[in-house]
């Protein structure tokens, strides 16, 4: 703890404004999510530059089901044509990508891209990026009380030994630090369901820029604004300054 933030370890970013990017250029929902990815290209490239070791990202939540299914088709064929041309130049630049979410929503032939993307080793790992797919906060906190709950009907676990630490290591950042910075763009104010326990004390960026604008520049302001915060996790601003005295 410090009484004032240095890098970030870890980022988490909702990636928000991707539709309305493209509305107003006049041009199909789809055409804002291909350029959502370019901007992501961007933002790990500059993680991986200043030194974070960690980025977690929400890619489709658990909601985003109910959105039109010619919009849900199309995320879909974009999401497989990224994993086959992004996931390699990825790995070979010291990039590991894992996955979060319940990912047996999707087709076999895209949980088979997952699974071979995930599984590429890195020699020279630089970054870890979480992507979040078909994942939700509440999904993930109720997905990790039935393995305790399961641990503890069969005799593996006892009542004493459930604590924070252990219900942290049953969700899916279970081996990840806490995020540090959260960040939301396209000026919505709100964490939409979005790594809700693990959020409990990091720090909340948001930003009126549209995800496709958001680029070394916008990701350099909020680490800016990230490191003149004082995080105190529940202490007072004196008892910080005296720990680091």
């Amino acid at each position: 703890m410090s009484s004032t933030a240095g890098i970030p370890a870890h980022i988490a970013i909702v990636m928000d404004g991707n539709g309305r990017w493209a509305e107003k250029r006049n041009r199909p929902r789809t055409f804002g999510h291909q350029a959502g990815l370019k901007a992501l290209r961007k933002v790990v490239e500059r993680c991986v530059h200043v030194g974070i070791n960690e980025l977690t990202v929400f890619a489709f939540s658990s909601e985003n089901w109910n959105r039109p299914k010619k919009e849900v088709s199309r995320l879909m064929d974009l999401f497989m044509r990224a994993l086959d041309r992004e996931s390699k130049e990825l790995n070979e630049n010291g990039v590991a990508i894992r996955f979060i979410g319940d990912l047996s929503a999707f087709a076999p032939e895209m949980q088979k891209k997952i699974d071979i993307a995930m599984s590429r080793s890195v020699s020279d790992l630089k970054l870890t990026l979480n992507v979040a797919a078909n994942y939700g906060g509440r999904w993930d906190i109720v997905n990790g009380v039935r393995k305790t709950a399961q641990a503890f009907a069969s005799g593996q676990i006892s009542l004493e030994q459930i604590d924070e630490n252990y219900m942290t290591a049953q969700l899916e950042l279970g081996s990840s630090s806490d995020p540090d910075l959260f960040i939301r763009t396209g000026g919505e104010m709100r964490i939409s369901n979005f790594l809700l326990w693990q959020t409990a004390y990091t720090e909340l960026y948001f930003t009126p820029v549209l995800w496709p604008d958001f680029c070394e520049e916008t990701l350099d302001e909020a680490i800016h604004a990230y490191r003149s915060r004082e995080r105190r996790f529940g202490q007072t601003g004196d008892q910080i300054r005296q720990r680091t005295a």
